[in-house]
């Protein structure tokens, strides 16, 4: 339990730096009274369970694959975080598994048997479906497993134990960045004793139901594309021209913008079946527009904006040079080396965010106690006034980062502006390409809207 006493804080204030929002749909659900078992999508290794975790109030006891318990360090770990292994036939072949099916099954049962104690206690247990974890935005076909434990659990009581299982849809935005955003869409509770007729009848049947209920509640607060190819097109499009395509967006909530990702995907999933040429012409007047603003090194809001606010913004990073060079100064070091160890270890996007959180975790506090002793020591000589720089630090440090992302698009209107002027005819050209582009989106988002409710 050393995770629950010692380390939950930390990871709390870690992640709350790490993502720039965290937001959790019906967060009431992952506080009813137990027993619960949460079933999550897993596109973001140890970031999926460390986002529930540090959301519920009771500790919560993980289902990870044995390869994690491989290592006596990872081991030491993962056992302190009130992890359970669960063995994989395709962990054999590391050594992290039985060899045999008769000694992975005997295995899993020991492992099945904890989580059965652990649900008679009233405790909460959080399993992964899906069995694996793949940076994409799709749900991978779901094993029978949490169907397994929840009916086994419910049995042993003869269906009286008052078990639910809370499916819970994460949603990143961008899972390897810095400052990205997450949400967490949780469904109503299924309610396992629902399922004791079909279990008395046939109890594999009763988990294939239980595991379709999950299935079918993930889907509902997931965005799933069907290929990377598909995926890619609507985050460009997302990207482009999601403030128009969502004109009432809230920004105090995702969930506004996880809405507009399900209608694109249902509305190109729309077009291809009823207008398919409509909608091939209109990816290729896309993908045009998309490589004449790559052409010209610009971008769809610098062409929208060149002429918005360039005095005003150019003042105001002017006059913010100095925050933003003494907070990249002093957060330099530690801001970049999480990322470089992580481009280092893996070649797996999903594992990215995941060591860059805990490398994070460790350079920040030992950056900024270097500094605040250097500082002490060799020019303050007062506590107090070292006590004003280290506070100095994270907050200049955001500056920076944020006067970084603001750089950027800043400059590039100034490089539209210049285009703009030198040839205007281009920039005319991509005036009207754009105009005729949010012309024609705007009158298919009317048409399906208009068909969607026909239907």
């Amino acid at each position: 339990m050393l995770f629950y006493t010692v380390m939950k804080p930390l990871v709390q204030v870690a992640l709350r730096v790490f993502f720039r929002r965290m937001e959790v749909r019906h967060r009431e659900r992952l506080n009813l009274p137990g027993p619960l078992l949460f079933a999550a999508n897993h596109p973001n290794t140890l970031m999926d369970p460390l986002l529930t975790a540090i959301h519920t109030r009771q500790p919560v006891a993980f289902l990870a694959k044995s390869t994690f318990f491989k290592n006596p360090i990872s081991r030491a770990i993962m056992e302190s975080g009130n992890s359970i292994p669960i063995y994989r036939r395709q962990d054999a072949e590391s050594g992290a598994a039985p060899a045999t099916p008769e000694q992975l099954a005997a295995q899993n049962e020991a492992s099945f048997g904890r989580c059965y104690d652990y649900l008679d206690k009233g405790g909460t247990i959080m399993i992964f479906p899906e069995g694996t974890s793949i940076t994409e935005r799709r749900l991978r076909p779901l094993k029978t497993g949490a169907a397994r434990i929840a009916l086994g659990a419910e049995a042993r009581h003869g269906f009286q134990l008052g078990l639910m299982v809370i499916p819970i849809a994460n949603n990143y935005f961008d899972p390897a960045r810095f400052r990205s955003d997450v949400l967490l869409n949780v469904a109503p509770p299924i309610i396992v004793a629902d399922y004791a007729a079909a279990y008395a009848q046939d109890p594999e049947a009763a988990a294939d139901q239980l595991t379709d209920a999950i299935r079918e509640a993930l889907e509902k607060r997931l965005v799933i594309t069907r290929d990377a190819a598909e995926d890619e097109f609507v985050q460009q499009v997302e990207r482009t021209f999601g403030d128009h395509l969502n004109p009432d967006d809230n920004p105090d909530t995702l969930y506004d913008n996880f809405q507009l990702s399900q209608t694109l995907l249902q509305a190109l999933a729309w077009f291809e079946q009823h207008a398919p040429t409509r909608l091939v012409s209109m990816r290729i007047q896309f993908q045009t527009y998309l490589s004449e603003l790559q052409r010209h090194g610009l971008t769809d809001e610098a062409v929208e904006g060149q002429s918005r606010g360039t005095v005003a913004g150019l003042l105001n990073l002017v006059l913010g040079a100095p925050v933003w060079l003494y907070g990249l100064i002093n957060n330099y070091l530690p801001y970049i080396l999480p990322s470089m160890v992580a481009k280092r270890a893996t070649d797996d996007i999903s594992f990215v965010a995941p060591i860059m959180l805990v490398v994070g975790m460790f350079t920040f506090p030992l950056a900024y106690a270097l500094q605040a002793a250097a500082v002490q020591h060799w020019l303050t000589h007062d506590w107090r006034l070292t006590a004003l720089y280290v506070l100095s630090l994270p907050l200049t440090g955001f500056y920076a980062l944020s006067y970084w992302n603001k750089l950027a698009p800043r400059l590039e209107r100034l490089r539209a502006l210049r285009l703009f002027r030198s040839m205007p005819a281009v920039g005319q050209d991509l005036l009207n390409r754009r105009a005729d582009l949010l012309r024609q989106l705007e009158e298919a988002r009317a048409e399906y809207l208009a068909r969607r409710v026909e239907a």
